[in-house]
């Protein structure tokens, strides 16, 4: 999953908000000098991306991109799983996702010391951008894959995976909604079992 679904899936707890969004950007076990409850969040974060890559829908939706994308396709089917979480908000959260990416970005800005180098680079251009709320378009997600390209110095062709979007958006929205509900199960399950451990 992407930024949104990773937050989102912290269920408001902060510390775990801060290690589930900053994952990425911690390898192996170098998060021991963090606070015990953002090293739940990278913890949940990994299992959160276990069970993505694992799952028979998801699989689908990247199958679907394959030919194309090659190995990019599940990056892509994570950010087009943000875009459908993004526009159905209402669906999944009483907060509106302008005040709630705002609280978001005030957090980060409030942890700054601890974030990850990674983290802390990337942090100006979301919040500039404002990638998290801009997911709920197409123009925005049309923009995150050109990134995405351009990271990758133009060899993914994601910037194209628009079109694939628009094409076939009905089957993508259906896969996302039918297994988001379960990840929303499984992640909370996690989060109680990793607080007690």
């Amino acid at each position: 999953m992407n930024f949104l679904a990773h937050i989102y899936l912290s269920f408001d707890d902060q510390e775990i908000t801060l290690g589930n969004f900053f994952a990425d950007h911690i390898r192996g076990n170098k998060y021991k000098h963090l606070p015990e409850k953002i090293q739940k969040g990278i913890l949940l974060h990994r299992e959160i991306d276990t069970f993505t890559d694992a799952h028979p829908i998801a699989k689908q939706s990247s199958k679907r991109l394959h030919k194309n994308y090659s190995h990019y396709s599940r990056v892509i089917v994570d950010i087009f799983y943000d875009h459908f979480l993004a526009k159905n908000w209402a669906t999944y959260s009483e907060v509106p996702l302008k005040e709630y990416v705002d609280n978001f970005y005030d957090l980060l800005e409030d942890n700054y010391d601890i974030l990850p180098l990674g983290t802390q680079r990337m942090m100006p251009y979301m919040i500039a951008d404002n990638w998290l709320y801009n997911y709920s378009n197409l123009e925005g997600i049309s923009k995150v894959l050109n990134g995405m390209n351009r990271r990758t110095h133009n060899k993914s062709k994601m910037n194209y995976a628009i079109v694939d979007l628009e094409e076939h958006y009905e089957a993508f929205e259906k896969e996302f909604t039918d297994f988001f509900e379960e990840l929303i199960t499984f992640s909370r399950q996690k989060l109680k079992s990793l607080c007690e451990d």
